[in-house]
């Protein structure tokens, strides 16, 4: 079907919610995809982050297809292949820089989306509360940050702009600036017993790709722990290797209560994941949470593939390679002026003048798929597989569409 053609179905039977942008892809293969037309792009958008292995790793691909051959779903009151050991690699994935004697299995619960998997980290994290901390149920998030659509999710995002339609939303939700330690020890000394816990992005990604300071980080779990609160990472965009490291946390020498997994983690099939240290877990009673799709058949089978695939070929030293390569050349770009990010979670701001929306826009009759997450930002999550030429091609390019 044509671009025209899905484009005038869409006008009349979608609810408008996104602006899509003039293009309709139709397949792909790792950095690689194509329209209707058999045009190719380079894409540095990777789905938002999510095809971590490329578009139709054949890994992946395989084990979906083998899967769905077998059985495609069966709920969560029985036991499966893959679960237990998904569930177990990214055990093993969030300990990989816990000192030794300090490490305890991490127990997860599977979900469909990063929303959903910040949902369930709100949910855990009070009622770990009522069970051993002060038995408060604020949650403190920082400004700039998001985590979700849902109801929940949005009260935890602390941008105005998205949230003025949709009140009155949840209540329970606090907000502090980021990298600002004095006020954030300040709201625990003036509420802490109100508050079960601190919700950060390590690295913010929604908001132009952020990142946390070392000091802050550290200060967040020092704080939380000294209130009997828990600190929860969002690793939705920032984990499974995309900055560098098995998750963004470990760059910053904390470690936290519980950590939320989304996009990368089935390398294009939707999942998520609510990781909490043992301890903090075992709050959760039969019966307090729930998911008809979440860790189902198919996606499991996705999930052990792409973190098997991932392990074998590279993906962290190439992410750092790459990742350092592209902020160097963006660096260069008389119209940038400013480049931030880890690994391959990487952003640049243009210069007044030049209308991010209209780059992304121009960058497709170039072959290049982009991102712009303000008027003047740039935002570049490709597959994890993305080379130093991939790159090359973006920058021979690129200053000719800025």
């Amino acid at each position: 079907m044509s671009l025209n053609e899905q484009s005038a179905l869409e006008q009349t039977y979608m609810m408008h919610t996104i602006n899509r942008e003039p293009v309709c892809l139709v397949k792909g293969s790792g950095m690689n995809v194509y329209d209707d037309q058999g045009k190719e792009y380079l894409d540095f958008l990777g789905g938002i982050g999510v095809c971590s292995l490329g578009h139709c790793h054949p890994a992946v691909t395989k084990a979906i297809s083998d899967q769905a051959a077998k059985l495609i779903h069966i709920s969560n009151l029985f036991y499966i292949e893959h679960r237990g050991q998904v569930a177990h690699m990214v055990s093993d994935l969030l300990n990989a820089y816990v000192p030794t004697d300090e490490q305890s299995p991490w127990q997860s619960f599977f979900a469909n989306s990063g929303a959903e998997a910040n949902e369930c980290a709100i949910k855990l994290a009070r009622r770990w509360s009522q069970s051993f901390g002060t038995g408060g149920s604020t949650i403190l998030t920082l400004d700039g940050g998001f985590h979700g659509r849902t109801l929940a999710s949005l009260a935890a995002t602390a941008q105005p702009a998205k949230q003025e339609r949709f009140q009155p939303l949840p209540a329970g939700f606090a907000h502090t600036p980021l990298n600002d330690c004095e006020a954030l020890e300040k709201a625990f000394e003036q509420h802490g017993d109100e508050i079960c816990a601190i919700m950060v992005e390590c690295i913010q990604g929604e908001g132009g790709v952020h990142p946390c300071t070392p000091e802050f980080l550290q200060t967040a779990q020092r704080v939380a722990h000294e209130h009997k609160a828990v600190l929860i990472c969002d690793e939705v965009q920032s984990g499974v290797y995309r900055c560098g490291r098995p998750f963004a946390f470990q760059l910053f020498g904390i470690t936290p209560d519980i950590v939320s997994i989304a996009k990368g983690i089935a390398s294009g099939f939707p999942m998520g994941m609510c990781a909490a240290r043992q301890n903090v877990a075992a709050a959760f009673e039969p019966g307090d949470h729930g998911s008809t799709f979440g860790g189902s058949n198919l996606a499991v089978a996705a999930a052990h593939a792409t973190l098997t695939t991932l392990a074998q070929e590279g993906i962290l030293e190439n992410a750092q390679t790459v990742g350092s390569y592209l902020r160097e050349q963006l660096a260069t770009l008389g119209d940038v002026v400013e480049v931030r990010g880890y690994g391959l979670m990487d952003a640049c701001d243009l210069r007044d003048g030049i209308d991010a929306p209209t780059v992304v826009l121009k960058a497709l009759s170039c072959g290049l798929l982009l991102n712009a997450t303000g008027p003047h930002t740039l935002r570049f999550l490709p597959p994890l597989i993305c080379s130093t030429n991939d790159v090359d091609v973006l920058m021979e390019k690129l200053p000719t569409i800025l």
